[in-house]
């Protein structure tokens, strides 16, 4: 009787091969992603000369980019769980680039907002997402560092695509910059291309075994096993977002201070290139600026991860964002008097440090507050108080650029908000999550030492009557042992007054039901032929061990419904082996009269 296994394997993650073409493609997307709303500042003053609008109008560009971005990532999660993670970034990238071929087109600023501010940040937003995910399906092993090095796209953009946005205004203005850009995010789509989904294997193998021959019962026909991998399973539906990580003390703490670090956070970015202008530097050095940032953003992040991974500073993560967001602070106010080219380069050089600080950072710190089973969850929610933020922040420092006129004010906001959530997010860390817990002394051992297993199943009567017997050897034993050691009163109460044991101090004296409480007696009124008295749990395991002894006599006499079934099967057994044995004496018979006959024609 042959038996058909049939086994399903899923691809694992290969940690290379292909996964480093989806590196390169995860490296220009998050580049995009991030360094675009920032790149795409050199532009404002043009716009502004051109609509008639001021700098909080033209920051709301930069903002409805950024909110997109981050909003938008409940929209990707549902669109990537029913098409899959191509097709999206497809679709994705084609709203990227449109969004800027027709923003070249625009006649107002309000144009404008719905062209490149929604449709080329959701198109973004499409990309950012699943380029995520492709690089956890191909990385395992190497994910940190794939991640890093997707990371490290954003501060390469913005070095690149800032003097490259100077340029093009410089030739074509700011309709052909446009249009030349949307032709640049085209290669979202190129990226998306070579995002292919790991493909499943299946390997189909025939298992024929005597031993599973004997243990199959006689009327079973072949069968067909199907066995899965854990890959294979249907996923279980879960929640888009749960709401239950609000909960929460550590997270509604980092949110908050989340908040407050986004209001500021993006303000020196999106200002510097017109605070540069208005100071009377040249265009083209004004956007040389955001490239120092980013190339000084490139070293340290990574600096940052590899300290953030020491011993000593770990266990401390909180304190070392506070630490990174009150020197991003501090450097927005120092820099509040900057006025020639020179102190300009010097705060673009701190910035691009502490800005490092605070990206390598943020994550890190969210991850080590939910764990990693919550941190989808508590990503998402972060991200879309963020976008609340980003909408409040830029706008606001625009409007107050255009009603005082004065930068240095609003470096002043940016770097106080930053200095605020350092010290709100260290200081409630450290009272809020930093208390000793008190010790949990009410534990109970749910180890394999206070485990009570099922007793012991007899196969035979003799068993039970060895156990039977001993049973009444220990408990006459114990009787003797209690008629000999009666003592008297004030011996017992010396016995009450022994220490507990450890681990018990302090708990709640509570009587245990099932046991006896033998009174002290002297010895004069102890009757020795007093009957005794036993427990709930001795008389049950008495009476357990009877009805084993009479199921057992039962069995030995065939009238329980499992003697009756192994009668049958033994006699079908017997069956069998009768007619095999037929079967061989006919063979062994008809061989032998063939060989007469045979010896005969000889």
């Amino acid at each position: 009787m042959g038996i058909t296994v049939e086994v399903r394997e899923t691809e694992g993650a290969p940690d290379g091969g292909w996964g480093w073409i989806v590196l390169l493609g995860g490296f220009v997307i998050t580049g995009f992603s991030y360094a675009f709303p920032k790149a795409i500042s050199v532009y404002f003053k043009e716009l502004m000369h051109d609509f008639g609008c001021g700098y909080k109008d033209t920051a709301w560009i930069s903002s409805i980019i950024l909110a997109m971005l981050y909003g938008s990532g409940p929209v990707s999660s549902i669109m990537v769980n029913k098409f899959g993670c191509r097709p999206v970034m497809l679709v994705g990238g084609l709203l990227a680039s449109g969004g800027m071929i027709s923003a070249s087109f625009t006649t107002n600023i309000i144009q404008l907002y719905l062209t490149a501010g929604v449709i080329t940040g959701l198109g973004l937003a499409l990309n950012f997402q699943p380029s995520l995910i492709m690089l956890g399906t191909y990385f395992d092993k190497r994910r940190p560092l794939a991640n890093g090095l997707a990371a490290a796209g954003s501060p390469v953009f913005l070095s690149v695509l800032s003097p490259l946005g100077q340029e093009l205004l410089n030739r074509y203005g700011w309709r052909g910059g446009f249009l030349i850009t949307g032709g640049l995010l085209l290669n979202c789509c190129t990226c998306a291309a070579v995002m292919r989904p790991l493909q499943r294997k299946k390997r189909t193998a025939a298992a024929c075994s005597q031993e599973l021959k004997e243990m199959l019962p006689p009327e079973a026909g072949q069968e067909k096993i199907i066995c899965e991998n854990n890959n294979d399973k249907k996923p279980t539906k879960k929640k888009l977002l749960d709401f239950s990580v609000l909960c929460n003390r550590g997270l509604i703490i980092y949110v908050i201070a989340k908040f407050i670090v986004v209001l500021g956070l993006f303000v020196p970015t999106i200002l510097l290139v017109n605070y540069a202008k208005d100071q009377g530097v040249p265009d083209q050095d004004a956007a040389f600026l955001l490239s120092i940032i980013g190339f000084i953003d490139i070293f340290a992040r990574p600096t940052c991860g590899l300290l953030a991974g020491l011993k000593w500073i770990r266990p401390k993560m909180a304190y070392f964002f506070s630490l990174a967001l009150l020197f991003n602070g501090l450097t927005d106010v120092c820099s509040a008097k900057s006025t020639d080219y020179k102190g300009l380069v010097i705060f673009c050089v701190f910035f691009g440090l502490s800005y490092g600080m605070v990206g390598a950072l943020q994550f890190e710190v969210l991850m080590s507050i939910v764990g990693t089973s919550s941190f989808s969850s508590a990503l998402g929610l972060v991200l879309l108080i963020e976008a609340v933020a980003v909408l409040i922040g830029p706008p606001s420092a625009g409007y107050l650029v255009d009603k005082y006129k004065n930068y240095e004010l609003i470096f002043y906001m940016a770097g106080g908000e930053l200095i605020i959530a350092g010290i709100f997010l260290a200081f409630a860390s450290f009272f809020c999550l930093n208390q000793k817990k008190p010790k949990d002394s009410q534990q109970k051992n749910h180890g394999r030492k206070g485990h009570k297993g099922r007793g012991k199943q007899f196969s035979n009567p003799e068993e039970i009557d060895r156990q039977m017997k001993a049973q009444r050897e220990l408990e006459a034993n114990e009787g003797a042992e209690r008629g000999s050691s009666s003592e008297s009163e004030e011996e017992s109460s010396s016995d009450d007054e022994q220490p507990k044991r450890k681990g018990v101090e302090g708990l709640i004296e509570i009587e245990n039901p099932n046991r006896i409480a033998h009174k002290s007696k002297k010895v004069v009124e102890i009757d020795v032929n007093a009957p005794k008295e036993l427990s709930r749990r001795e008389r049950e395991e008495i009476e357990k061990q009877k009805a084993k002894e009479r199921y057992m006599k039962l069995h030995l006499e065939g009238k329980t419904d499992q003697a009756r079934a192994d009668l049958a099967r033994l006699a079908i057994i017997k069956k069998q082996r009768e007619d095999a044995a037929k079967k061989r004496e006919e063979l062994r018979k008809g061989e032998l009269i063939s060989l007469r006959l045979l010896m005969q024609d000889q």
